[in-house]
């Protein structure tokens, strides 16, 4: 009797409400588990068949060995070994195959339960939001997705570029990561390597941002997009695509937007300031604008177009590559599928046969686009023309080479301008100091007019020996960029000079009768007045481009 009531009270145990309750949740979680595991091994390309039938094996000897364990509790510690272990086998399985925003039961998706995700990518955001191509606003993107991640990088790289002040970013694929590389005023300046990872996303979703075809990867492809820093400072970027053999490359230019340069502010001394303004009253003439590449001709060509009453000219431009929008001014573009059907000087004929007072030609290199200016402005419109060169000497030989006819060039030829740009000093961490008196005999300088010169201010450190930033150049010493400029106006005297050289000689010596200083004397004045550095000068001079 005493035996069948123990037996009584050991089955009694068995099932009493709490345990039935605890091997029942064990059942329901085992099976659609099961399924889960055979829908996400396909999805993630792993066995299915060995990872459905292991989990479900598992699952069943461990619930049939808890039944069989006469200690409940024993039993359960079993079960959830068992079946505990091959699930988690699989989760680190199945995340060494995804992408990080993927993977699961990780410390990072475990806080995202426990954070408001909307907070969370505003978090991410640093304060931008995206405007596309197509001017339609970026919602933020949805929470455990691709384009999280890349939002997230996105934010990362241009938050970190605008308060550099980098005008371009570009990003170069290498075997197993990414270069980095800014221009800032002009110098590329590398940056920190990104992983391949990264840049991927990065690439999926600006390509969303600019209008782009995500799954293309080899042809080049260019759009745009805004970044709005604080719902106050919008800047507009340019993306340029174009496949590798290493991988996909991707560049970002900061478009300048709507220009409105005055002529004081290129760096003009006051003297061509004036003798630039003037050509606001020419009746025709050809303007040229010369330096060498990345020297600011674009620029400096929408400033002078900028010089003429708008209201009052019929403006046009012929452009392989607008930097800005130009208000009230007509911008035709010759691009990449023109050059199929017509060449830039049957463009530059058919805008000339519009009838426009004004034109602005970029790169007027070839020679029939050069006679065309000159019989224009003969026939009484004004042209301003880019062209590359070192100096004015060599702008003047280089044009009458192009025309042909020397007397048709030198006739219509109004005025000449060569330039380059150098980095200036930033005024809140430049330093003074006692220039070398060598110096002045090289430059002839009268040692007596200069007191000190300036140059880029060295990092300085707090106590703790961390580095104190200037937060205004970003620690580079420099802030922006101004130009340095040879200018000629061609008066009768020098126009009859023009015409008689036989040598790049005679034409140098027909512009030094002018007094124009030449690029290295305006270059010392900007080092006298602190606006820039002796070793920013040397740069300058030491290579035909800038990077």
């Amino acid at each position: 009797m005493s035996g069948m009531l123990a037996t009584g009270s050991e089955v009694a145990g068995y099932i009493a409400l709490w345990k039935a309750v605890l091997m029942a949740a064990a059942f329901l979680s085992w099976m659609p588990l099961v399924g889960w595991v055979n829908t996400d091994s396909k999805a993630v390309g792993t066995q299915t068949v060995a990872w459905t039938v292991g989990i479900a094996v598992t699952g069943a000897a461990a619930l049939w060995v808890w039944m069989l364990i006469p200690a409940f509790l024993i039993g359960l510690l079993v079960y959830l070994i068992s079946f505990g272990a091959i699930t988690i086998a699989y989760v680190v399985h199945r995340n060494a195959l995804v992408a990080d925003f993927e993977r699961i039961l990780t410390v990072d998706q475990i806080k995202g339960l426990l954070i408001n995700e909307t907070k969370k990518l505003e978090k991410l955001s640093m304060g931008l939001s995206f405007i596309t191509g197509n001017k339609n606003k970026v919602p933020l993107p949805t929470p455990k997705t691709r384009e999280v991640s890349g939002f997230a990088v996105v934010c990362e790289v241009l938050e970190d570029a605008i308060w550099r002040r980098a005008d371009q970013i570009s990003l170069i694929p290498r075997k197993d990561d990414y270069n980095v590389v800014y221009e800032i005023d002009g110098i590329a300046t590398k940056q920190p390597q990104r992983t391949r990872e990264e840049i991927d996303d990065f690439i999926y979703y600006v390509k969303q941002l600019a209008d782009l075809d995500i799954q293309e990867r080899r042809k080049p492809q260019k759009g745009r997009f805004y970044a709005v820093k604080d719902d106050q400072l919008k800047t507009e970027w340019q993306v340029q695509t174009s496949g590798t053999t290493a991988g996909e490359q991707v560049r970002l230019d900061k478009v300048s937007g709507i220009v409105s340069r005055k002529l004081d502010d290129l760096g003009l001394n006051d003297n061509q300031i004036e003798s630039m303004r003037s050509l606001r009253d020419l009746d025709s003439g050809v303007a040229l604008i010369t330096g060498i590449p990345q020297s600011g001709k674009t620029t400096t060509l929408y400033t002078l177009l900028g010089n003429h009453d708008p209201f009052l000219n019929n403006i046009n431009t012929l452009e392989k590559a607008p930097q800005a929008e130009l208000p009230n001014i007509t911008q035709n573009v010759f691009t990449m599928t023109d050059s199929g059907t017509t060449t830039y000087s049957r463009r530059l004929q058919t805008l000339l046969r519009r009838g426009p007072d004004i034109v602005g030609i970029e790169e007027c290199q070839d020679a029939q686009s050069a006679k065309l200016a000159c019989a224009a402005a003969k026939d009484g419109r004004i042209i301003y023309a880019t062209l590359e060169a070192d100096s004015v000497n060599q702008a003047i030989e280089k044009w009458l080479k192009l025309v042909g006819d020397r007397a048709l060039a030198v006739e219509t030829l109004a005025a000449v301008l060569n330039q380059r740009l150098v980095r200036t000093l930033c005024t809140d961490c430049r330093q003074p100091y006692k220039p070398n008196q060598a110096l002045f005999k090289k430059f002839n300088l009268p040692a007596e007019d200069v007191d000190l010169f300036y140059r880029a201010g060295e990092i300085e450190y707090d106590k703790h020996g961390k580095p104190i930033v200037c937060e205004t150049c970003q620690g580079t010493g420099y802030y922006g960029r101004v130009g340095m400029f040879e200018t000629i106006r061609i008066t009768d005297d020098v126009r009859e000079s023009l015409k008689a050289a036989s040598s790049a000689k005679d034409i140098a010596t027909a512009v030094r009768k002018t007094r124009m200083l030449y690029m290295q004397e305006q270059a010392i004045k900007k080092v006298v007045a602190g606006e820039t550095s002796i070793n920013e000068v040397i740069l300058n001079f030491s290579t035909k481009t800038q990077s």
